[in-house]
């Protein structure tokens, strides 16, 4: 536990790759770890303290949901759009470069509904002991 103003948490957690945990990640480039911070809303938040070590629970809907709005959905625009532009132009690197444009407005499209996604993609918390 980081932090806590009101009904608002913020949990440290570290983020470990998959081969952070291997022997052999001393002569290895790949394995890594990170920091970051987790904003959870809690209304028994007045029962953690700061330096508490706690569970941060997600659902498993939230995980599909995450996969589905970061890479299938931008994997979809990029292939429909590049046979749409194929088929109107004929030029393969403009179609290409088109089709790779569009995803900068998706992906702005999703910074705009961050709020509604922070909704979709709550976090809560249990005690570890």
């Amino acid at each position: 536990m980081e932090n806590i103003k009101g009904s608002h948490l913020q949990v440290r957690i570290i983020q470990t790759s998959a081969c952070a945990a291997c022997s052999a990640k001393g002569h290895c480039t790949s394995a890594d770890t990170k920091e970051k911070l987790i904003d959870v809303m809690d209304v028994n938040a007045a029962a953690y303290q700061p330096g508490d070590r706690v569970w941060v629970v997600g659902g498993l809907s939230m995980g599909a949901m995450a996969v589905v709005y970061a890479f299938i959905l931008p994997f979809l625009v990029l292939v429909i759009s590049l046979f749409i532009f194929m088929a109107v132009w004929d030029n393969e690197l403009t179609s290409a470069l088109c089709s790779m444009a569009l995803l900068i407005p998706y992906y702005y499209i999703l910074w705009l509904n961050k709020s509604r996604m922070r909704k979709k993609f709550s976090f809560s918390i249990k005690p570890m002991n």
